[in-house]
């Protein structure tokens, strides 16, 4: 597993992803009293999240692409 996520991607990814798992629990908007929306949104702002932390993308993988600087 190369690395393949860069800092300023990572910090994207965890701000987007944090903002994905809380909207649903903390804002009370009617669009997430349907489940289907609630646990997509929680399940795409985790990912992120993960993404993230182990600074492995497997979607970037798959296309050849990468966000870190190469020293």
């Amino acid at each position: 597993m190369r690395i393949n996520v860069g800092t300023p991607d990572r910090i994207a990814r965890v701000v987007i992803g944090a903002v994905l798992v809380l909207l649903p629990l903390l804002s009370g908007l009617p669009l997430f009293a349907n489940p289907l929306w609630l646990w997509a949104s929680v399940a795409v702002g985790a990912v992120l999240i993960v993404t993230a932390v182990v600074r492995f993308c497997p979607l970037y993988a798959i296309l050849g692409l990468s966000t870190r600087k190469v020293s």
